[in-house]
Formats: structure tokens, C-alpha cells, sequence
């Protein structure tokens, strides 16, 4: 198998590169101003779109986590997984309609800024920590890591040559600010997108040529595609199955309907929602902008499964029919065993030169807008809500851009030197998401107790933000076959529960001055936005039923 780059593919590249950092520095010095305006440079405000909003989104939160761990998990539970990505489709409508207009009304441009209107300082705090400490030793690291490890695999460059040159190429576009972020990803999305499907392409063509669908000429065609697709389907029924029963091996990771109407809304609702390094693209702009770019991401997110589960599905079936028995072996605690991770670097390798280097920029474009828009967030949250609050409260619009710039370098230098620690890993994007949900139910609890119930008071959300990780710690150890989906809609239950208990205690909770004004009226959507939701909504209705 190649595991090298040819001079076609860093042709490809390069133009890759040179239109990302090309168009970059111009949107950089077409408005100065980024350079020492702090709301520019964190939120670009009022500059983006809403087609660089929903695609910002999308490259944003599409990386290796998605095209390495995801694609793994579909070699191991199939279309399932895809339930993330569809499910994200319709949290982000709601986002939208009900969240979007609170944080415009009220001109929350980060998350503890919203903690500390509505509740007080001590909250905010808490929460900034626990984000930062979240974002930087999790999200950060972890993408750091499945990205070197994915392009060292296709590249043959060394592991820690490719993480350095990742987290060098993000800081680049990082330090231009939100609106360099938001402008490079259009470009980073088109390209994610474009080389994801060639490889979708060649896996569904791969499996049409080794059962003898197409063969000759044909097998490289959309007919060889097609075929490859049913194919799939005929060779790996149980990997088409939306909703998993108790009997399925899989089951802990994805229980059942818990993915329509349980714990993954709390999931989805607390990253598209409640999330600094999400809503930022969109607190910038105004209400129809914003409200576009959602929608926008939305229909974006009803394509992922294509590009980054369809490749894994195609890996198994091969592999169980007896290709890549070498390539799938890892070693895990001294034991050999298959490591689905492997899938997608293992297509990639077989694309021929020249799409294997636009698929090589696809994935590149996918890790380094994620760790710049991650890092980005990371140093609003730090320069807005902890060092202009707590170190420096006269700090000009300039000094706070420079400590942000400083802290963007300094979390991508934290998130290399621990990333190689993450070796271990079987099927990353499960391991992210289980041990981000230890905190997502105290924080979805927090923010939406805070938005539509008058009465919660800063004493509860100060029992929430404590409790959430001791909860599920608890729960972790005295139900340990409890899936993580749903231990997650345990705790919050359990804590929305006890901060109505504690709000109802407190007299003053009667006329409560921190609580937000809300009226029907902010709801209100455009035509357009609705027709766009209904569509939405109705391929998502007609996908669940076609993979019940």
C-alpha cells in the first residue's frame, strides 16, 4: 500500500494551501480593523454572511474527530452513527428559532457573559474554567492528535512532524481573527467536501470491483458507484439500522430511541447551543443572517454521513470479506486487535496521485479549521471572561486581541505536547463524546432553566454547574451498563429537578432582576427560513423511516 505523497498530490496541495492562506491574508488586510477592534476579532461582527456562517459551522465542527473517528465507528456499528450528524440537522432549526433570539436580544457575544448577566460572576467563572480546561485538554488535544496521526498515515511524515505542522498552519489562520476564520472555511468546506466524496467514490467503486458489480471500465463510473451502494446494503444489512435493540451488540453506545427523543437532544442542544466555539460564528450578526447560516449548516449536515460513514460501512464489508486483514491490526495494551480507526487513512492510501492529494487537502482543511475555530474560542473565553474580569479590566481593545493571539499559541503548544498520550484510543469519536458528557447535562440544564424559567436562581445554577460530574461519576459506577446517552438524560433530570427544589426556596425568586425578558414575538420566522426547516425536517422523517 502507498503510504506516500507524489508530485501530483503536493501540486494539489499546494494550491490548496495557497488559496487558503492567499485569500486569508487578503480578507486580513481588507479590514484592518481586526487587528485591534476586539468584538472584529472575535466575532467578526456584522461582516460574515450567512452562507460563511453555515459553513464556518460545518468546517468547524467536521475534522478528523468526524472523518477518522466517525468513519471508524460506521466500520464498527454502521449507518447508526450518522444519527449524530442527522440529529445536529434538527438541533440546529431549534437553535435557530428559540436560542439564537435571546442571545441577540441581549447582546451575549460569549457563553459566560451569558452566566454572569443572568445569574452572577461566580457561575460565569466556574463555567470558563471548566470550558477552557474542556476545549483545550479534550477537544483541542484530540484533534490535534486524530489529525497528525490520520495525515501521517497518508503522508509516511513522521507523527510528531505532522502535528506541528497542523497546529502551526491553524495558528496562522487563528490569529487573523474570526473574520479570516469565517471567510478561509468557505473555501475549507468546499474543499472537505469535494475530496470527501472522491473518496466515497472510490470505496463504493472498490466494493462494486471485488463483488464483481462493474467491472472494466465501469467500475470506476457512477454505475460501479451505485452498485457499490447496494452492494453494501445486501452485504451488510445490520450495518442500515438507525434504531439499535438491547440485542445489538452496539446498543450501550446508541440505545434505541434515546437517539430521537432521549439524551441526544441534550448532546446536540448543549454543542449547538451552549457552546462558545458554535454560536460564535453566529452571535456577530444579526437575526436573519444568523438564523440563515443555521439553516444552511443544517442542510450541510445532512451530507456528512456520505463523506465520513459510507467510507467506513465500505471498509467493513471489504474487510470482512477478506481485504485489509493487516491494515485493520493494532496493538492495544500488548494485544493485536482490529482498530476501526484505521478505516479511513486505509482508503485514502488507495486513491490514485492527484486525488489522493485533494483528499489529502480535504482532511487537512477539516482538522485545520476545527483547531482554529477551537482555538479561537478558547482565547474569546479567556481574554473576555477571565483576564479582562479578573486581571485587567481597563484593558484596551488592542490588549486584549494580543493576549488572545497569545493565547491561542500557548493552548496549541498544551493540546501537541499532550496529544501523543492519546495513543490508546479504539474509536475516538465515542471516547469524545462519552467524557465531554460528563458536564453537558449541568450546562444544558444551566442555559436553558435560565431562558425560559423566570424563577432559577444563581444558587441553583451554582448546585448545577457542581453537580454534573459528581452525578455522573456516581451513576458511571453504580450503573455501569448504563449507556452514556442515557446516564446523560439522568443527570439532567435529576439536576433541573433539584435547581427547581432550590429556586422554589428562595423567596426572591418572585421577582427575579436577572431574569431574562423574553417575548413571543422574538420567535417569529421568515417564510423562507420556515419552507427551509419544513424540507429539513422532511428528509430527516423519510431517512429514519427508510433506516428504521
Amino acid at each position: 500500500m502507498n503510504h506516500q505523497l507524489v508530485t501530483s498530490d503536493y501540486i494539489v496541495f499546494a494550491i490548496y494551501f495557497v488559496i487558503v492562506a492567499g485569500y486569508g491574508y487578503y480578507i486580513y488586510n481588507r479590514k484592518r480593523k481586526a487587528s485591534a477592534d476586539t468584538k472584529d476579532f472575535f466575532l467578526a461582527e456584522g461582516s460574515l454572511t450567512w452562507w460563511a456562517i453555515g459553513a464556518s459551522l460545518i468546517a468547524s465542527n467536521i475534522s478528523a474527530e468526524q472523518f477518522i473517528g466517525m468513519s471508524g465507528s460506521g466500520f464498527k456499528m454502521g449507518l447508526a452513527i450518522s444519527t449524530y450528524e442527522w440529529m445536529a440537522a434538527a438541533t440546529l432549526l431549534v437553535v435557530a428559532i428559540f436560542f439564537l433570539p435571546i442571545y441577540l436580544k441581549n447582546k451575549i457575544y460569549t457563553m459566560p457573559q451569558f452566566l454572569s448577566q443572568r445569574y452572577n460572576g461566580t457561575v460565569a467563572t466556574i463555567m470558563a474554567v471548566f470550558w477552557l480546561l474542556l476545549y483545550v485538554f479534550v477537544n483541542l488535544t484530540s484533534i490535534l492528535y486524530l489529525g497528525a496521526l490520520a495525515v501521517s498515515t497518508i503522508s509516511g511524515f513522521s507523527f510528531t512532524a505532522c502535528m506541528i505542522g497542523l497546529a502551526v498552519f491553524a495558528i496562522i489562520i487563528t490569529l487573523g481573527g474570526m473574520k479570516v476564520i469565517g471567510f478561509t472555511d468557505v473555501i475549507q468546506v468546499f474543499f472537505l467536501i469535494l475530496g470527501g466524496l472522491a473518496t466515497t467514490y472510490l470505496a463504493l467503486n472498490l466494493v462494486s470491483h471485488h463483488f464483481g458489480g462493474s467491472t472494466g471500465a465501469a467500475a470506476n463510473t457512477m454505475n460501479g458507484m451505485w452498485d457499490g451502494l447496494g452492494l453494501l446494503r445486501q452485504k451488510a444489512p445490520e450495518h442500515f439500522h438507525m434504531i439499535f435493540d438491547k440485542s445489538n451488540a452496539n446498543y450501550k453506545e446508541l440505545p434505541g430511541l434515546a437517539v430521537l427523543i432521549g439524551g441526544m437532544w441534550i448532546v446536540n442542544l448543549n454543542y449547538w447551543g451552549c457552546n462558545q466555539y458554535i454560536t460564535q460564528r453566529a452571535l456577530g450578526a444579526d437575526l436573519k443572517t444568523a438564523r440563515n447560516g443555521l439553516l444552511f449548516a443544517g442542510f450541510l449536515k445532512l451530507l456528512m454521513p456520505i463523506i465520513v460513514v459510507l467510507p467506513g460501512i465500505a471498509t467493513y464489508v471489504l474487510w470482512k470479506n477478506g481485504m485489509f486483514a493487516e491494515e485493520m491490526q493494532g496493538v492495544v495494551d500488548g494485544v493485536k486487535q482490529v482498530k476501526p480507526d484505521r478505516a479511513y487513512p486505509i482508503l485514502l492510501n488507495l486513491l490514485p496521485a492527484g486525488l489522493k492529494g485533494l483528499s489529502f487537502a480535504a482532511l487537512t482543511a477539516a482538522i485545520v479549521a476545527s483547531l482554529a475555530g477551537k482555538a479561537n474560542s478558547i482565547a474569546t473565553i479567556f481574554t473576555l471572561d477571565i483576564y479582562k474580569k479578573h486581571f485587567k479590566k481597563e484593558a484596551t481593545d488592542a490588549e486584549q486581541v494580543n493576549i488572545g493571539r497569545i493565547a491561542i499559541v500557548v493552548s496549541c503548544i498544551i493540546a501537541a505536547l499532550v496529544a501523543p498520550a492519546l495513543g490508546n484510543l479504539d474509536q475516538a469519536f465515542q471516547f469524545i463524546q462519552e467524557y465531554t458528557g460528563f458536564i453537558s447535562p449541568g450546562v444544558f440544564a444551566i442555559f436553558i432553566m435560565g431562558f425560559f424559567w423566570k424563577r432559577t436562581t444563581s444558587a441553583a445554577a451554582l448546585v448545577g454547574a457542581a453537580l454534573a460530574i459528581p452525578l455522573s461519576v456516581a451513576l458511571m459506577l453504580i450503573f455501569p451498563d448504563l449507556p452514556f446517552i442515557n446516564r446523560m438524560g439522568w443527570v439532567f433530570v435529576i439536576i433541573v429537578a433539584l435547581m427547581v427544589i432550590i429556586s422554589l426556596m428562595d423567596p426572591k425568586s418572585k421577582d427575579n432582576p436577572k431574569a431574562l425578558q423574553i417575548d413571543t414575538g422574538m420567535f417569529k420566522l421568515a417564510p423562507g427560513f420556515a419552507v427551509g426547516a419544513i424540507i429539513i425536517c422532511g428528509i430527516l422523517t423519510a431517512l429514519y423511516t427508510i433506516f428504521w
